[in-house]
């Protein structure tokens, strides 16, 4: 190759071997790279640090290692540690002239005096700025969630440090702002251990909480403040929120308590140019505090005092490429770094928050039960069974408790309407067996994207002109789940006189004015009132408590909490409508308002059945034999159990759907190892994967730690 290796990154050992394992395969691969014997001009090299150690951008496992190459004279002041530089990379010296290889990118990681590889060395080929822009602090929490995650520094690099802009870089960054003056508790005064909190905050100190925000809209303006008490100590803060609407609160938040200079905002909606620009502006330390999406998790802010994740439970806080890190995870791993404060935050608690609980490692930052009586809405169960006789309630598909609260309180106010499916009519089935309806090419669900009533299929695309059931010969079709347009359709119809309005994936609203509306929404799309929602109604209930996922009754706790914390208070005659079976333990937490004790519970019974948070587990998905083949290299920690293999729908190959002809059939397998062990699973995963790879005996398989969903 053209660069040699330095010394490997090294896997912590486990007690199923797996470092040792991962060991052998890189000393072999060193050995490999020894006979290649690469060359350089002597000539051409500084005598001070001549050697500069490059971590190439190359996410592939048997590499995941620094490589030594030589700095040229040229090149010496520029090809400084951070820098981005590029390195030929897989050359082979043939007759003594070096052919092949390839131009990549990488960072300089150090400067060394000598290297431990006994051959010559290529040399940089290019420094591509002399922007220092991989810090220390950010390599060493980079290379631990590569760790933490069985992948590779090259594909963490990735996702924490942004493409480079040349015009960015090439404008100066403003002067930071003097550290503003501590500010008052405000709204934080209704928690019992809030301004405590925040007085920490202010005095340097390094609280860790679990916050259960009350309804009502104002966790904007407290994240504001705790981010305002910690930039008062002379620190940094960072918060990491799940969507653009919610970084935007915080934004206007912060700007409103602090005015412009102090933080900057991180997402996708400013450009690549511009979230760069902004980046290096973190990075050069002229600002002190970052309000993001989950790329800012890696946020480059200096001397942190708080780390912060709002609604930790949404999964848009983990990332879908490699090696699929969970923001909340990350801002632990820097915490635990650097010693800042944590506040993990929500209007619900996830059961990984209980688990921080419960250890002792955060505490509870919560109200008291008369505060939550008074900031939370009413709320009432009702079940889908019960329908009225009244036309207009048939015509909305709405039990007439529903019915009827939508009705009164559309004379105060709008009504909001969760419906947990987009679309028209998303899932169709028989009428005579219930059977779901199928497509006959490729087995995927039917639907009804629009009112023409031709059957679609949700994965070819492919129109049904003659449809029957498969099981029972029937022709008859029911909607078994209907879409926000036809809800909203329906709604329109039921009542003509109110306005409809829809917020989905094709449009999301930020607001809503205070007047009478009909606002149908999807989970998370819901936008907000002024003044506050008069009432609330939460439909389908079944649709997301019914999931085959451990998380399902978590998740639509916290779907329904985010929604009915628009409605006004019961005070002011605020009331949410559930509809949905009372009696689960889910809908009770909704009714009394206490996402904390369902967490708690939820823990206590994933502990007894050895299920996460207090297990560490990880997915191993491919092709049968791609999964049997890693099963054979693995060496898994003691105690470690291995579940399935299951089948999965896979990725069409060819251009297949889903299940389909053409499509790949894949399996999963579930690993699972008890607390502690998570670290030594990782590497025996990473061991694996990397024999595996060496060995080419199978296709490679997706591996995720710690994956979201377990059906």
């Amino acid at each position: 190759m053209n660069g040699s290796t330095g010394s490997p990154d090294r896997a912590p050992a486990s007690e199923g071997g797996a470092g040792e394992q991962l060991e052998l395969v890189r000393a072999e691969l060193k050995k490999a790279r020894a006979r290649a014997k690469p060359r350089t001009n002597p000539k051409a090299t500084t005598g001070r640090l001549p050697v500069a150690r490059v971590v190439v951008n190359k996410g592939v496992l048997v590499i995941d290692q620094y490589f030594d190459y030589s700095v040229p004279v040229d090149l010496d002041e520029t090809a400084q540690p951070g820098v981005r530089v590029r390195v030929r990379f897989g050359a082979r010296v043939v007759k003594g002239r070096r052919e092949g290889g390839t131009l990549i990118d990488g960072f300089v990681v150090e400067r060394l005096a000598a290297s431990d590889y006994a051959g010559p060395l290529a040399p940089l080929s290019q420094v591509l700025s002399p922007e220092p822009v991989l810090s220390p602090e950010l390599l060493r929490l980079c290379r631990a969630v590569a760790d933490r995650y069985a992948g590779t520094l090259a594909d963490v690099l990735q996702l924490a440090v942004p493409p480079k802009h040349g015009r960015a870089e090439a404008a100066p960054s403003p002067d930071p702002l003097p550290a503003p003056a501590p500010p008052p508790a405000g709204s934080w005064s209704r928690y019992p251990q809030g301004p405590a909190f925040l007085s920490a905050l202010a005095a340097g100190g390094a609280p860790r909480a679990v916050w259960t925000a009350l309804p009502g809209g104002s966790w904007a303006a407290e994240l504001a403040v705790a981010v305002a008490s910690a930039l008062a100590s002379g620190r940094g803060a960072l918060v990491v929120l799940p969507d653009g609407r919610s970084v935007a609160q915080l934004d206007a938040a912060l700007l409103e308590l602090l005015g412009s200079g102090h933080h900057v905002a991180l997402t996708a909606e400013h450009g690549a140019e511009e979230r760069y620009r902004r980046w290096l502006a973190v990075s050069r330390g002229s600002v002190r505090a970052v309000v993001g999406t989950r790329a800012a998790m890696f946020a480059p802010v200096r001397e942190l005092g708080l780390l912060a994740v709002w609604d930790d439970g949404d999964d848009r806080h983990s990332d879908e490429r490699a090696p699929y890190p969970h923001a909340r995870d990350v801002l632990l791993l820097r915490a635990a770094e650097v010693g800042a404060a944590v506040l993990i935050g929500g209007l619900t608690t996830t059961v990984e928050a209980a688990q921080l609980l419960h250890t002792g490692w955060a505490r509870p930052l919560a109200a008291d039960r008369e505060q939550v009586r008074r900031s939370a809405p009413l709320v009432r169960t009702v079940s889908d069974r019960d329908q009225s006789d009244d036309a207009a309630a048939r015509a909305a598909r709405l039990p007439s408790h529903a019915w009827r609260v939508a009705r009164e309180a559309l004379e105060r106010g709008p009504v909001l309407v969760q419906v947990p499916r987009r679309g028209y009519v998303p899932r169709l089935a028989c009428t005579r067996c219930r059977e779901g309806a199928r497509c006959a090419h490729c087995a995927g669900p039917l639907a009804l994207p629009g009112a023409d009533g031709v059957l679609t299929c949700a994965w070819c695309g492919r129109t049904e002109a003659d449809w029957h059931c498969r099981e029972c010969g029937g022709t008859g079709l029911r909607a078994q789940v209907v879409g926000t347009r036809r809800t909203a359709e329906e709604l329109g119809r039921a009542f003509p006189l109110v306005p409809v309005r829809t917020s989905g994936r094709a449009e999301v609203l930020a607001s809503v004015p205070d007047a009478p509306a009909l606002v149908v929404s999807t989970p998370g799309a819901e936008p907000v009132a002024e003044g506050g929602y008069a009432a609330a109604l939460l439909l389908d209930g079944w649709a997301l408590l019914g999931r085959a996922d451990l998380r399902a009754g978590e998740d639509a706790l916290r779907r329904w909490t985010n929604a009915a914390a628009l409605v006004r208070p019961r005070e002011q005659g605020g009331t949410v409508v559930v509809v949905a079976e009372e009696t689960l333990r889910p809908v009770q937490a909704l009714v009394r308002w206490d996402p904390a004790g369902f967490a708690a519970l939820e823990l206590g019974e994933r502990a007894e059945l050895r299920f996460p948070p207090v297990s560490r587990m990880a997915s191993v998905t491919g092709s049968a034999a791609s999964v049997e083949d890693l099963l054979g290299l693995l060496r898994l920690p003691e105690g470690g159990d291995v579940l399935g293999p299951v089948p999965v729908r896979g990725r069409p190959s060819g251009g297949g759907a889903p299940g389909g002809p053409g499509a790949e059939p894949l399996e999963r397998v579930l690993l699972r190892v008890d607390p502690g062990r998570g670290a030594a699973l990782a590497a025996a995963l990473k061991a694996a994967q990397v024999a595996q790879l060496v060995r080419r005996s199978a296709e490679p398989v997706r591996v995720r730690v710690d994956p979201p969903d377990i059906g």
